[in-house]
This record gives C-alpha cells, sequence and structure tokens, in this order.
C-alpha cells in the first residue's frame, strides 16, 4: 500500500492504540492530536505518532480518524468539515453508526470529503492513552458502515489499512444494520453484566464461583459516561433487545414458580439447541 498521511483526532485508548499499531506495522505518516497535551507529548515520546496533527494538516491527510465519544465526534468533524481536502477519507471509531452517519453525511456532501464509519469490535475495561496497546486489534473484527455511493476503492483502502494492523475480519454494514445488532452482541451483554453483579449474594461469590461467574461479569465494570452516551444514542434497537430477553426471563421464572419441570426442561433444551445451530451445529437427537 502507498505510503499515507494519517491523522487522529482522540489519542484514547481506540486511538492510541490505532497510532500505535500503524506505526508499529504500516509505513504510513501519523499526526495525533488530543485536548490533553500531556497525552500528545507522551505519544511523541513513545514514538506511538510522527508529529502533532494541526488545522492545516487536515487538508493534507489522506486518512482522518477521529476516535471520540459519539457527540463530540460529530462536534469536531462539523468544526473540521471545512479543513478537510476533497476525497480525504474521514472514519470514526465510535461504537453507534446511525446517529453519527446521519449527522455527518450532509456534511462530506457540502465539502467533498469521504465518510466512512468504522467500529473496531475491540477493547478492554480501561480507557485512556496509558493503556492503548499495539496488539489491541489482533484477530479483531472491524465493521465499516460507509455512506452509500461511497467509491469502492476508498472502502478498500481503510480495509487494507485494518488487515495490515491485525484485524482478521472486516464487515460493511448499513448503519441501521450495525445499530441493530451492536445492540443484542455488545450493548444487551453489557447491561445484563452490569445488572447481574447488583444481586446481594454477589459479595459472596469468592470461593463459589468459576467460569460462569467470570465470564457473565468480565463487562461489568464500564465507562459509565460513554456507554450512557452509546445506549441513549441506540435506545430503540437496545429497549427492544431488554424487552425479549425480559420475557424469556419471566418464561422461566414462571416455570419455577409452578415447579413445572417440563417447562423448565423444555426452555432450557430450546436455549441449549440454539445456542448449538448459532455455532453451526446440529443439536444432538436422543
Amino acid at each position: 500500500m502507498e505510503p499515507m498521511k494519517i491523522g487522529i483526532i482522540g489519542l484514547g485508548l481506540i486511538g492510541g492504540s490505532l497510532a500505535k499499531a500503524i506505526k508499529e506495522c504500516t509505513p504510513h505518516q501519523v499526526l495525533g492530536f488530543d485536548t490533553d497535551p500531556v497525552v500528545v507529548n507522551r505519544a511523541l515520546l513513545l514514538e506511538a505518532v510522527d508529529g502533532t496533527l494541526s488545522r492545516e494538516d487536515l487538508r493534507e491527510c489522506d486518512l482522518v480518524i477521529v476516535s471520540l465519544y459519539p457527540q463530540t465526534a460529530i462536534e469536531v468533524i462539523r468544526e473540521s468539515a471545512p479543513f478537510f481536502g476533497k476525497g480525504t477519507i474521514v472514519m470514526d471509531t465510535c461504537g453507534v453508526k446511525g446517529t453519527l452517519c446521519r449527522a455527518v453525511a450532509p456534511l462530506a456532501e457540502k465539502y467533498g470529503f469521504c465518510f466512512i464509519g468504522g467500529h473496531p469490535m475491540a477493547g478492554t475495561v480501561y480507557s485512556g492513552f496509558s493503556h492503548a496497546e499495539k496488539s489491541l486489534f489482533r484477530n479483531a473484527s472491524m465493521v465499516l458502515t460507509p455512506l452509500r455511493g461511497t467509491e469502492i476503492g476508498r472502502v478498500d483502502r481503510v480495509k487494507r489499512l485494518c488487515v495490515s494492523i491485525g484485524f482478521t475480519n472486516t464487515q460493511i454494514a448499513s448503519p441501521e444494520e450495525h445499530d441493530r445488532v451492536i445492540a443484542f452482541t455488545s450493548q444487551l451483554a453489557h447491561i445484563v453484566s452490569n445488572a447481574y453483579v447488583k444481586s446481594p449474594s454477589a459479595t459472596l461469590h469468592q470461593g463459589f464461583s468459576a467460569g460462569s461467574y467470570r465470564d457473565l461479569t468480565r463487562v461489568a465494570r464500564l465507562n459509565e459516561v460513554m456507554w450512557s452516551e452509546l445506549f441513549l444514542s441506540n435506545r430503540e434497537p437496545l429497549i427492544r433487545e431488554i424487552d425479549g430477553l425480559i420475557h424469556h426471563l419471566t418464561q422461566y421464572k414462571a416455570a419455577l414458580e409452578h415447579q413445572d419441570a417440563e417447562a423448565l426442561k423444555k426452555l432450557l433444551k430450546e436455549g441449549s439447541d440454539r445456542k448449538l445451530r448459532i455455532d453451526g451445529r446440529e443439536p444432538d437427537v436422543f
């Protein structure tokens, strides 16, 4: 791939990890900006970036990655739009796509830059540049949501960059499809985990817990500011998923209340068989 000039706005966990990965794995030049000058200086000292990204640099960048919370990302893109070069690819890394893509689409059309939504399916319970890792995206998936009419060559350019820094799977989706699926695969899981540890029994788990507890509580710890914004930005699909879960939990509860062993076995078998089919296997027949 021909070397690019890449600007990264926001050097937190994701933006910082992208900077480190791109510097480590590609010949591209990386310029970074963060509202905290200490973070920028640290990124420079660690050679995670080649220099500080200025507004004047935006016009020369082949790719600008905006790694901020959704509403802040929209505001920054809106303020920066007149300074992007014609044809510059601008990509975000937010966990929701519909709200952001709808806000940015008219700006891209007006100012002539190319916007491609991005969601790296990777992360940790920690945040900030101090936890950024060049290996964060190894064997991870990237979901891209290009605007309608985006040239395939530009999407391919971003896809090849993703592959070069460790992503092993790239999905192309509409913003609406992304948000509908992510409400289940990520957002519902975080809410369930966060709610699960609120049980009074959680304080007594030591010595009584193993893999099941560890797996179900892995994402209970989260950044409440970021996740509140993500949940509210995708509230309708997420509410549907919560309603569906409540419906199924009510069925299990009813079977227990009525001591209905047959109904309980049926519910458990349905869930077990569904998991097998989702994983591409056929249920056992007895």
